[in-house]
C-alpha cells in the first residue's frame, strides 16, 4: 500500500492523483464545491464530521476529508 494515503476513517486515496490538499474555508474553494456537488464529482468521507480539509484529485473530483491538510500533508510526505 505504498501509493496511498489515509484519508481519514479508514479511506484511502492514490497519493499519485492528487492534485492539492487545500482548506475548505475560501471563497473560490466554497464555489467550487458548489460546482462540483451539482455535477457528483464530490466524494464525502467525513463521516459526519467537520470538513477540515478538500483534497482536489486529477479526475476532477474533490474528497472532502474530516482530517486536517497538514496532517494528510505530512501523510502524502511519510508514505
Amino acid at each position: 500500500m505504498r501509493n496511498v494515503v489515509s484519508v481519514g476513517f479508514g479511506n484511502f486515496v492514490n497519493k499519485e492523483r492528487i492534485v492539492a490538499i487545500v482548506a475548505p474555508n475560501s471563497t473560490p474553494i466554497r464555489k467550487l464545491k458548489e460546482q462540483l456537488k451539482d455535477d457528483g464529482k464530490i466524494i464525502d468521507v467525513t463521516q459526519g464530521r467537520k470538513t477540515r480539509s478538500i483534497i482536489i484529485m486529477d479526475s476532477g473530483h474533490i474528497i472532502l476529508s474530516g482530517i486536517a491538510v497538514d496532517t494528510i500533508a505530512e501523510r502524502v510526505n511519510d508514505e
